[in-house]
């Protein structure tokens, strides 16, 4: 595309009440059509966008453009004068948007074209608005307008299609795209498998040569290279290369998994970091924590943060070893290369290399059970 210039017509029913999602704002496949139309148009090389809707809706629509994006939102009421002061010194085309249009590779039908901008001027001038095509305007293909809530549902699967074929031509490979759901915003590294009943959300990007599914989740993650999520629900967080997720694992927001991790099943994991090589297979909540590099964590381990008003963070050195049903009271550290028995309730500090006991002595009673049994039975 030639054009660094591209004007934004919003359609009247931008400034709907709160009762009905605004046409630009609706999703498609997770994403706003307006995201999705400037993320589109700053690929093929736009740099700057002038968006013309009704002014109440400018504030409604600021969290729906990309932060990168470089925008000039311009009052529906008054775009003619506006414009034409901000077309005026501009040399070359640009590129007309008229309404919600998808970008799925499809016949315009003239809802998209570009025109000089002098060419532009001049009809504002004329009439005061963009009220006609401007001499030698061309006809923009690979857009797809829509008109109402309707044409939008019918489009979904169509939408699709065309974002499946963007991967697999990227060398992706989605065993069923029929059970597949992948934002247009997402991107996957070539040699990945995408398996049934994926969900890839938001501006993820998924490294090459992973596995990614079945029955997984993903949303606005960022996933190594060589790394399988099994059946697990990852959210706003970090996952590195040569690290396998789940299944049934729940990556909380921003936390940090390192390289050559394991996290194993029903492991919850919340606002941490997980060191390169560590280990934690089952059954263990880590919220709020600092992990160290070759830590094997036990089943049941749970870091307890939260004391009814505050979080507080637990602190765990490399190769430390963390035995089964171990309770970690935050905040708290355990050293490097420590022991923790299995059934502790840590409330101190471990220091480095050291054994830490904290439960119960087990004393035994012989007979006991006998005598109880016995005594029971004569009643």
């Amino acid at each position: 595309m030639d054009q660094k210039i591209a004007v934004l017509f919003m359609p009247d029913n931008i400034a709907c009440t709160e009762e009905k999602t605004p046409l630009m704002l609706q999703p498609i496949l997770f994403c706003p059509i307006l995201t999705w139309m400037i993320d589109e148009l700053m690929g093929q090389g736009i740099e700057r966008f002038f968006i013309v809707s009704d002014k109440r809706a400018h504030d409604m629509m600021r969290p729906y453009v990309p932060e990168n994006a470089d925008v000039v939102y311009v009052d529906g009421a008054r775009h003619g004068e506006e414009l034409l002061t901000l077309l005026k010194d501009e040399k070359g085309s640009v590129l007309i948007v008229n309404g919600a249009v998808l970008p799925v590779g499809v016949f315009s039908g003239g809802a998209v074209y570009s025109a000089e901008a002098a060419e532009c001027c001049k009809v504002l001038k004329e009439h005061g608005a963009f009220a006609a095509f401007p001499k030698g305007a061309e006809i923009t293909k690979g857009f797809l307008p829509v008109g109402d809530d309707e044409e939008i549902r019918s489009a979904q699967d169509m939408c699709r299609r065309k974002i499946a074929d963007k991967h697999f031509a990227a060398g992706v490979s989605i065993m069923d795209p029929n059970n597949t759901y992948i934002d247009p915003r997402v991107k996957i590294g070539s040699g990945t498998v995408i398996l049934p009943g994926t969900i890839l959300r938001g501006r993820t990007v998924i490294g090459k040569n992973c596995t990614i599914g079945p029955n997984a989740m993903i949303r606005d993650c960022t996933v190594g290279d060589e790394t399988e999520v099994n059946a697990s629900q990852l959210n706003e967080s970090t996952v590195g290369s040569h690290t396998t997720v789940g299944p049934f694992a729940y990556v909380r927001p921003h936390s940090t998994i390192c390289d050559h991790v394991k996290v194993g099943d029903f492991v919850e994991i919340k606002n941490s970091v997980i060191g390169n090589g560590t280990k934690i297979s089952h059954l263990t909540y880590i919220g709020d924590s600092d992990c160290g590099e070759r830590i094997n964590f036990g089943c049941g381990t749970v870091t307890t943060n939260y004391d009814g008003f505050k979080k507080f963070r637990c602190t765990i050195g490399d190769d430390a070893f963390i035995g089964c049903n171990t309770n970690l009271i935050a905040p708290v550290t355990v050293g490097k290369g420590s022991y923790i028995a299995a059934g502790s309730t840590i409330t101190d500090e471990v220091p480095a290399d050291s054994l830490a006991i904290a439960r119960e002595r087990q004393v035994n009673k012989p007979g006991w059970a006998e005598q109880w049994r016995a005594a029971h039975e004569k009643k």
